[in-house]
């Protein structure tokens, strides 16, 4: 039996339990399992890694994307770039490696969807989704510019948003967890009357299916794309590391 597990906290609604059980039983992968370590802190973790010694590999969730790093032995080129841990290989050492493959989900989704316009981007957020967002973008060779409640010394804030500035980024990614089921009324307070057709508004979120952000965007006539195919493709370039593929 090789075993895997998804590392968070409050994890029960879990798309990767789910979608790997039905992966499992679809291509007839024998002998594994998938199961949900929903752990209060972050310290419990070498313990049920301790206590399951068929472990092959995790995923890793909110919050403990940055705070499982300290846990590594080693770690993959993009994950020293990124600073944000989703995946997680046990090693035949039984040493924990870490990736991240949220980059690679989000690059290979956003692709076919890409003009020649889409020059430049807006990244909605600066938490561990959009390290990984801003790395994508980066090897796409497409600028990107993050928008934050408050002015930092890497990001503008939404009230400094012109319609210079949207006209400018026909790109706009939201990686905040605003609009996420239940609280689908809320969204990103940007200036949406200047968005146009010419924008693709992508929306790392995939509950609901169309959040406001979205929904406002498309009334403005812009192309929309929400977060489950990035989080088909991350599960699968997980897998594809546990299996020594990738």
């Amino acid at each position: 039996m090789r075993t895997f597990a998804l590392v968070g906290r409050n994890i029960s609604y879990s798309f990767s339990r789910k979608y790997f059980a039905e992966k499992f039983a679809k291509e007839q992968i024998a002998n594994c399992e998938y199961i949900n370590f929903d752990i209060p802190t972050i310290e419990g973790l070498p313990t049920l890694i301790r206590s399951t010694p068929t472990l092959a590999g995790m995923n890793v969730t909110i919050p403990y994307k940055e705070a499982i790093l300290p846990l590594l032995d080693e770690q993959d080129e993009a994950l020293i770039a990124i600073k944000a841990c989703n995946t997680i290989k046990i090693l035949p050492s039984g040493k924990l490696k870490g990736y991240n493959t949220d980059y690679i989900g989000f690059r290979d989704s956003l692709v076919p969807y890409l003009k020649p316009h889409h020059h430049s981007a807006l990244i909605l957020g600066t938490g561990g989704a959009s390290k990984a967002v801003a790395f994508a973008l980066n090897q796409l060779e497409i600028p990107c510019q993050l928008v934050s409640r408050e002015r930092s010394t890497v990001a503008i804030s939404y009230k400094e948003l012109t319609q210079e500035l949207i006209e400018a980024h026909p790109l706009i990614i939201n990686t905040t967890p605003l609009g996420t089921f239940p609280k689908v009324a809320d969204f990103p307070p940007i200036p949406y009357q200047w968005i146009t057709s010419r924008h693709l508004l992508y929306d790392l979120i995939y509950n609901p299916e169309r959040t406001t952000f979205l929904c406002k965007g498309a009334a403005q006539g812009a192309t929309i794309l929400n977060g489950y195919p990035m989080l088909v493709l991350q599960a699968e370039a997980a897998w594809k590391i546990w299996n020594n593929n990738l």
